[in-house]
């Protein structure tokens, strides 16, 4: 009996029933040799974590637009804090810890570069639009190591296609992981904005903070033990009413008095229009891209989805990089 083997055995002595099981796997998209270390889910969080596409996230937007401050959240810190949320749920309802934290690092995966006023922008330019889920799926499919992508387990899959508000996955964990990425940044881009000077603390209406707390902390924590003690023994993550509705109404107020916050976003114009440009410039001169992505566009890829695929990979301070490089005068040197 292998080691991994053996850990599956323990899944099935610890774990509840409701937990998505490793030897249960729907599989994979190609069959593939099992480790003889690791479960199905733990190797797919190993392969997300040591991918290109997760490095990338370190110089994502996450609110604001490429911050100079130390202390500011990107997409990558974001997804890690989405991460210990969900394996701290998980981990206390018994279900699968490695693969709610496999869909957590993987979620925003395909987010574009300035935050969701890149995903806006690629979406108005690609036929058939952008959707940073969609992508992310697409990245672990396709588009990492080099057009072989990852060969994710279905359940990973799954979790991170279905991780908005507007969808469900199918397993707990993957419902974890939709709930712990709300979690995650209404409460970490509260504490950004407060930071900034945008909000204060004493700005959040009364009614939240009276049922969820008075500061960050304390609002994980009713959040997580809520989600905890309402989901206990039952085949479904839950919150209780009240909470849930506190919980909704923060996020629609931080919608009005952040993200859509003149002074937190009256940069994103200027990152939209030159996204505009650099996917107009790699429409007509696609053999500028990576060979990755001609080579796709000569195996019937449409253009404009290779082009789309190449930008929403980007750093922020690459397309700013890209975009200097073609339409920024150099200085002549003698």
């Amino acid at each position: 009996m292998t080691i991994r083997e053996e850990m599956e055995q323990r899944e099935h002595k610890i774990l509840s029933s409701y937990a998505a099981f490793s030897d249960q796997s729907a599989g994979r998209q190609r069959a593939e040799e099992q480790c003889d270390i690791r479960p199905v889910f733990q190797r797919d969080r190993d392969r997300i974590l040591h991918s290109r596409a997760f490095r990338r996230l370190k110089n994502k937007t996450q609110v604001f637009l490429t911050p100079k401050g130390d202390h500011y959240r990107t997409r990558m810190s974001h997804t890690l804090e989405v991460s210990q949320n969900a394996r701290t749920i998980a981990k206390a309802l018994r279900l699968n810890e490695d693969l709610a934290e496999a869909i957590a690092l993987g979620h925003d995966l395909g987010h574009a570069p300035f935050g969701h006023a890149g995903e806006f922008l690629l979406n108005s330019m690609c036929e058939g639009g952008f959707r940073h889920n969609e992508q992310s799926v697409r990245i672990v499919e396709k588009l990492e190591k080099h057009g072989k992508g990852l060969n994710l387990t279905w359940e990973v899959r799954d979790g991170i296609l279905n991780h908005q508000m507007s969808s469900m996955p199918a397993t707990l964990e993957g419902k974890i992981v939709r709930l712990s990425d709300k979690i995650a940044y209404i409460n970490h881009d509260v504490d950004d904005a407060i930071r900034a000077k945008i909000l204060c603390e004493e700005d959040i209406p009364a009614q939240y903070r009276e049922i969820l707390g008075t500061n960050v902390r304390m609002r994980l924590n009713t959040l997580i033990h809520n989600i905890v003690t309402n989901s206990m023994g039952r085949d479904d993550i839950l919150m209780s009413p009240e909470v849930e509705d506190a919980m909704k109404g923060l996020r629609k107020y931080m919608f009005k008095n952040l993200y859509h916050n003149p002074k937190a976003k009256h940069e994103e114009q200027k990152a939209e229009e030159m996204l505009e440009r650099l996917f107009e410039f790699y429409t007509k001169r696609p053999e500028m891209m990576p060979e990755q992505y001609t080579d796709m566009i000569q195996k019937g890829e449409r253009l404009d989805r290779a082009v789309c695929d190449y930008i929403a990979g980007m750093t922020d301070q690459y397309a700013i990089a890209k975009f200097s490089e073609y339409y920024v005068p150099v200085q002549w040197q003698t």
